[in-house]
């Protein structure tokens, strides 16, 4: 006999069902959602407390008519699963299989691609004035948690919304949790407003006052304002021009689906608060949100295991552990990143340095800002972020940092290709977007050794400089446990053989190597995207007749592209092969098999290289 959520194949029927249905429906969405996440790896905690939120969400407003936009996107697998896309989930972040975010190209129902933080509010707005423009009857709502809302973008999207007459309804999903756990004084206020008996009894008292306060409707008005002031969030967001409703439970549907209703029935932008907690209804995911923010594959029955001391570091165990020892050398280093403790190695640091440790919450450009003003004090920054969300804080480096050529250094985590999340995630750009910079040096670690070796590198400069790292475990050269520094700016040969020179940047060094081997190449490990080694490169240029380049990173004005510009700069013309991310999207799926497919493993190399430069200029070892 089928499951009621599997006779579930749009809103639209969901729309049909009752009350009691309903709360049925939101517990096999539950146990839907855990069965594949345990089976595929991805988000847990988050989806499993936004379920009977969607439920609601689908039931009360007619999607995908009127517009739901989920921010940041990691908590849609309830809204995929009852959007038509159950029987897929067996494929979610799988090649060719589902996004684990929303997707316009995926479905009708995704009407907004999302992943990084605090765009919701914005996008919908957006949508609801097009509505307003284009004469539509219809709803835009966004869906933001507690931790995207201590970024800038989603206040001056609500300081743009409160003076629109639109129909638009803010959803604040207040679970006390975003990746790490969420900092700063807005996260607080809203905790303690929300906290223990004190809420419940004033709230209670305040509807005693009005249900003596005579009935005018003016008087009325203000008493209940004044009522909601002194203990909810209401003062906040009304100020911004919202009309504020709740706090209210997010997993109670008696009490979601008429409030929603309500709610869809106002004019002009309302707010609603709601209160959840991830991991609902997985006792395991409850008590550690974090641990089971994004696992792995695992056992429902059992939940997370303890995990083997794994056979080769991580790139950003290499760099936790190297702030760990640098901060013990240097007082003046600081420590900072915007809400990814975990994910960027800091964990430990915190622990050994909490007044050297700093999370400015999720908000990238304030942390590049902030950041700039410690260097000007005689401090020197660390900044690990992701190279994408980097990408967030561009005018910030280029002018709070660079302008200054203050020494900031930037480890940027999650460099190239990072697998099951996809093309928002990846960090494709980093070297375009960083080597244009003046003032800003960019290196390329091969491995774990020398990563860390160019972190000291770059922490020893007077100016800024960007180290990238790819996710993951690295290639199994042990780090050394001293602090020292590779030659600023400087490459080597890693391999001599005759004709064809690979110039390898960051990690690719070794299928390069494994490539030149057949080719009987010469190998260069470059290091520096910028500055460029120009002396080793007029050197290899000179004593070959053809280069190849090779990073996982953009094409496009990538480290190839500054090897052309070199060598036009030092007159030198040799045909030159540019291997690299092509000008395209890089879905999501197994880091191995995507660099493969674009020719970026050892096979693929040789068989571009055997493609452009054909025998006889080939001679194979």
């Amino acid at each position: 006999m089928p499951t009621l959520l599997e006779t579930i194949e749009s809103p639209a029927q969901l729309r049909r069902l009752d009350r009691s249905q309903l709360k049925r429906v939101a517990q096999e969405v539950r146990q839907c959602v855990l069965d594949n996440v345990s089976k595929t790896g991805g988000h847990l905690s988050s989806n499993l407390g936004t379920v009977e939120l969607t439920v609601a969400l689908h039931h009360v407003f007619n999607t995908p008519e009127d517009r739901i936009v989920w921010d940041v996107g990691h908590q849609t697998y309830p809204h995929k699963i009852l959007t038509g896309r159950r029987e897929r989930m067996p494929s979610l972040r799988q090649l060719g299989g589902l996004s684990g975010f929303p997707q316009r190209t995926e479905s009708e129902y995704d009407t907004f691609g999302t992943a990084h933080s605090s765009t919701s509010i914005s996008a919908a707005l957006g949508m609801a004035l097009a509505a307003r423009q284009k004469g539509e009857d219809r709803m835009a709502i966004a869906v933001i948690g507690d931790g995207a809302m201590t970024a800038g973008m989603a206040f001056e999207a609500l300081n743009n919304a409160g003076v629109e007459d639109c129909r638009l309804i803010v959803i604040l999903n207040d679970n006390d949790m975003s990746i790490s756990p969420p900092v700063g004084a807005l996260n607080r206020y809203l905790a303690q407003l929300m906290s223990g008996q004190f809420y419940a009894a004033a709230r209670s008292a305040g509807k005693n006052v009005l249900k003596k306060a005579p009935p005018l409707f003016e008087l009325a008005k203000r008493i209940e304002e004044q009522a909601k002031g002194m203990v909810v969030p209401a003062t906040l967001f009304e100020k911004f021009g919202f009309n504020y409703t709740g706090p209210i439970d997010g997993h109670d549907l008696e009490s979601l689906i008429p409030t929603l209703e309500n709610l869809k029935s106002l004019k002009g932008p309302q707010f609603l608060h709601v209160v959840t907690k991830k991991g609902q209804g997985y006792k395991l995911a409850e008590a550690d949100p974090v641990a089971y923010h994004g696992p792995g594959k695992f056992d429902p029955s059992v939940g997370l295991l303890p995990s083997a001391a794994p056979a080769k570091q991580t790139f950003t165990q290499v760099f936790g552990q190297w702030l760990c020892d640098m901060g013990a050398h240097d007082e003046r280093l600081v420590g900072i990143t915007p809400a990814m403790r975990e994910g960027s190695g800091l964990v430990e640091f915190e622990q050994r340095f909490p007044g050297r440790y700093y999370d400015v919450g999720i908000a990238e450009q304030h942390a590049v800002t902030f950041a700039a003003g410690m260097a000007c004090e005689g401090l020197k920054p660390v900044v690990a972020i992701y190279s994408t969300f980097l990408q967030r804080g561009y005018d910030q480096l280029i002018h709070d940092v660079a302008i200054q050529n203050l020494p900031v250094l930037f480890a940027l985590d999650r460099a190239g290709l990072v697998g099951a999340d996809g093309a928002t995630h990846a960090g494709a750009y980093d070297i375009p977007y960083l080597r244009c910079i003046p003032n800003l040096s960019v290196a390329c670690p091969a491995d774990e050794r020398e990563c860390r070796q160019l972190l000291s590198t770059g922490f020893a400069q007077s100016s800024p400089v960007a180290v990238r790292y790819p996710r993951g475990a690295g290639v199994g050269v042990k780090p050394l446990p001293d602090l020292d520094a590779l030659p600023f700016g400087k490459g080597e040969v890693r391999r001599t053989g005759e004709r064809i020179a690979i110039l390898a940047f960051g990690t690719l060094l070794y299928p390069a190597l494994e490539a030149a081997e057949r080719l009987n190449a010469t190998v260069v490990n470059m290091r520096w995207a910028k500055p460029l080694d120009e002396a080793l490169l007029l050197e290899v240029a000179a004593a070959h007749d053809c280069l190849v380049t090779v990073e996982e990173g953009a094409i496009l004005g990538g480290a190839g592209s500054a090897v052309l510009e070199a060598l036009q700069r030092l007159e030198l013309v040799r045909p030159v092969l540019q291997l690299g991310l092509p000008d395209r999207f890089i879905e999501h799926g197994d880091p191995a098999k995507l660099l493969a497919g674009l020719g970026l493993d050892a096979a693929g190399i040789e068989a571009s290289i055997r493609k452009r430069f054909v025998a006889p200029l080939v001679k194979v070892a």
